[in-house]
């Protein structure tokens, strides 16, 4: 343009920002180490490859001035240094190698070229020193001209790059595999991304910086559908399991998504966004790029990606398998797998003071049989929610069952107080709002390591301790508290194992007439061998036969044995003779308790009358109507009724008028309270009201002469107890009634 077009001659400035042609490139760098002890060289080597750019990199010079310094540099830089012009003779005379046999020995860094130079030639042999330290060439400093300096500076770094890119691809396997043989880790699926971003890059010769991004319903416990970061590798690494939007960077969100929505790959100038697809599970691949990617590079990544591809859909299967074996499909939370898995790894709830809690809610199946099931989980996951809010990070928590939530975390925090808080308030579930109760059971944690199962198991004993506290809703676990119920389990156990062997023995009591004092009938009497001469006592041994179950299965072969000795009885000339058998509710709930009864009688031939069925007023109310109408099935049938301990049980009036009762036994309780001189109101009303409902009565635990008179005076009709006979064997009881003669009856 000549002056003559322009209207003045001012100067014209350029708008800022307005010219970004006229902007500096800014480059990525190659690191050159130049190590020698003559600072002429490193200002001559300086200037020679100022403007040096191999493939579009600058060189970024390092300085060291003897084989000290150079080790220190390379200490600091390691494989980032692409480049090592090394003198061989600086401090000693052999300085220059003994910082290649740092390098490639200590260091252990086979990727750095190295030059040696040297200003005596024929110093070392050229051939032995090239091929033992593994250096690309060996000039005098004479022969390095600026030309001949350029094309081994380029040669060298080229093979630099080609070294990297290989043990960038060997590294990228590497973690490939790694991840495909550790599938059912927690972090498999963040080491087979970050190996498939390693592995792109090392295919097309670029570093290793990238993402792999997925909907979270994929493989991440993630309740939204945003995109997260599933692997990365380099500056993204930061960013793995986050939204993609927290990396703050549009251009990236933008074609992310926009691959994820077109379903196809994407090549930019300065990125490409790969697709990843098979059987549903599917993710992109966002990976810089300093170029655009040629046709060679396009088809090679096409290959890799559709093989890729599976392993990705395996990782994404077995990931969910995971999920499915160790979280709670409902509330997302962890569920007892994954609970007892915490136990075992104390380092991740941490405190010393460290508190197990076990939280059952009261009554919830009330919940799904009356709302239903979908109002039953909406209220799980409800009380999850709130949990999640109300305890922080240091609180583990977990989904152990049904209706009962984990707790692990710093007894400050897991104790009954905070607990109870959670559940102060009301839970909405659907279109319920409902209070909720819950059972606690707590156990501290010492320093010592224990298995996780065993204090899981802990926790449920105090957990049962709880539901049977009258006066709080929670309990700690305490050593005792085990040591019962350990003696508990083995009892039973033993019980169980003794009945099957037949060990238990069927004793009899002598039931006696108040008048005559003969025998009338007797009570048979369950006894279990200690085996060491003594005996357990059934105390101790009815409520865990009650506990176990196994009261139904002893008390069917009470009932048998006792049939089969009323009819060796009646061989033996007793033929009046009745047998009385207590009668637990648990035998009442089998439904076919009275079909039992009277196949024990059609089996041994015995005559009904002679069998009599003892029971508690607490059976009577625990079951009224069940037991009532079996009572009267049997009375038809000629089996005789007794009410055992009666007036212990707070018996209702109405229920003893509907039994079809034989006899009243009165308690050894109130028989003790018969004193000379004194009168015993319970006694007498006892004896009375068995009179006016036309029932026989018969004392229990008479053991003195004068209680046996004043239950005469009452007007009682029978009694057993130690002032007639004690408990005694079959055997000892046919010699008993031979001393005796025969009763009263005959």
């Amino acid at each position: 343009m000549s002056p003559a077009d322009y209207e003045n001659d001012e100067l014209v400035f350029l708008d800022e920002d307005s010219h970004p042609e006229l902007e500096p490139q800014i480059y990525k760098i190659w690191n050159i180490l130049i190590v020698d002890d003559d600072e002429e060289i490193h200002t001559v080597t300086r200037l020679a490859l100022a403007d040096l750019i191999v493939n579009d990199r600058k060189l970024n010079f390092l300085h060291a001035y003897s084989g000290a310094q150079a080790k220190t540099v390379l200490q600091e830089y390691g494989r980032d240094i692409a480049m090592i012009l090394l003198d061989v003779v600086m401090e000693t005379d052999d300085a220059g190698l003994t910082v290649v046999k740092y390098l490639r020995e200590v260091l252990d860094l086979t990727e750095p070229r190295i030059v040696l130079r040297t200003g005596q030639p024929g110093y070392a042999p050229e051939e032995d020193i090239i091929k033992t330290y593994d250096i690309n060439d060996y000039k005098t400093k004479t022969e390095l001209t600026r030309s001949k300096l350029l094309t081994t500076v380029i040669s060298s770094i080229r093979s630099y790059q080609q070294i990297i890119t290989i043990n960038q691809s060997r590294l990228g396997l590497q973690k490939i595999i790694a991840s495909a043989a550790n599938l059912l880790e927690e972090h498999s699926v963040k080491g087979f991304c970050e190996g498939v971003v390693t592995q792109i890059s090392s295919l097309i010769g670029l570093d290793a910086e990238g993402l792999v991004c997925a909907r979270a319903g994929t493989v991440l416990d993630r309740e939204d559908d945003g995109v997260y970061v599933l692997g990365a590798a380099g500056d993204f690494a930061s960013y793995i399991n986050e939204r993609i939007e927290n990396i703050h960077n549009d251009t990236i969100v933008e074609n992310i998504n926009r691959c994820l929505r077109l379903k196809r790959h994407i090549f930019e100038t300065d990125c490409s966004i790969l697709y990843l697809n098979s059987s549903g599970f599917e993710a992109a691949v966002f990976v810089n790029m300093s170029r655009e990617l040629c046709t060679i590079d396009r088809q090679l990544l096409e290959v890799f990606l559709s093989s890729i591809s599976v392993g990705y859909e395996n990782v994404n299967l077995f990931h969910e398998l995971r999920n499915a074996a160790f979280r709670d499909w409902l509330t997302r939370l962890p569920n007892r797998n994954e609970f007892i898995n915490m136990l075992d790894r104390p380092f991740l709830y941490g405190a010393d003071d460290a508190c197990v809690a076990v939280v059952d809610i009261n009554h919830f199946s009330d919940i799904n049989d009356g709302l239903g099931q979908d109002a039953g989980n909406e209220l799980l996951k409800a009380v999850a929610k709130r949990l999640e809010a109300s305890f922080g990070e240091s609180v583990k928590k977990s989904r152990i069952s049904g209706d009962m939530f984990g707790l692990i975390g710093p007894a400050s925090v897991v104790n009954p107080e905070s607990i109870n808080q959670v559940f102060q308030s009301s839970f909405r579930a659907g279109d319920h709002t409902l209070p909720v109760n819950v059972t606690i059971g707590l156990c501290r944690l010492g320093k010592e390591r224990k298995i996780g199962l065993e204090i899981l198991k802990r926790t449920n004993i105090a957990l049962n301790r709880a539901k049977k506290n009258i006066s709080d809703n929670f309990e700690y676990f305490a050593p005792e508290i085990e040591e019962k119920t350990t003696w508990q389990l083995n009892m039973i156990r033993r019980l169980r194992n003794d009945f099957a062997d037949r060990k238990l023995q069927l004793w009899f009591q002598p039931q006696v007439d108040l008048v005559t004092e003969q025998v009338v009938g007797v009570e048979g009497l369950l006894r279990w061998p200690d085996g060491d001469g003594g005996y357990i006592s059934p105390a101790v041994f009815i409520p865990l036969a009650e506990y176990s179950g196994l009261i139904v299965d002893i008390g069917q072969w009470v009932l048998e044995e006792s049939c089969r000795r009323i009819q060796q009885i009646k061989q033996n000339g007793y033929e009046e003779l009745r047998v009385a058998v207590n009668i637990s509710i648990p035998q009442f709930r089998d439904r076919c308790f009275v079909q039992k009864v009277k196949d024990a009688l059609r089996n041994f031939d015995c005559q009904p009358s002679r069998l009599e069925l003892e029971i508690t007023e607490s059976v009577v109310m625990d079951e009224p109507q069940i037991v009532i109408d079996a009572l009267r099935t049997l009375k038809d049938h000629g089996v005789a009724i007794a009410i055992d301990d009666f007036g212990t049980g707070f018996s209702s009036m109405s229920y003893l008028q509907k039994l079809p009762l034989d006899r009243l036994k009165v308690d050894r309780s109130f028989v003790s309270d018969i004193k000379p001189g004194k009168s015993a109101v319970i006694v007498e009303t006892i004896v009375t009201l068995g009179n006016k409902l036309g029932l026989s009565t018969i004392a229990e635990g008479v053991e003195k002469r004068e209680q046996a008179s004043y239950m005469i005076k009452l007007g009682c009709d029978e009694a057993q107890g130690y002032l007639f006979a004690k408990p005694m064997p079959f055997d000892e009881l046919m010699v008993l009634l031979e001393e005796k003669g025969k009763t009263v009856n005959e």
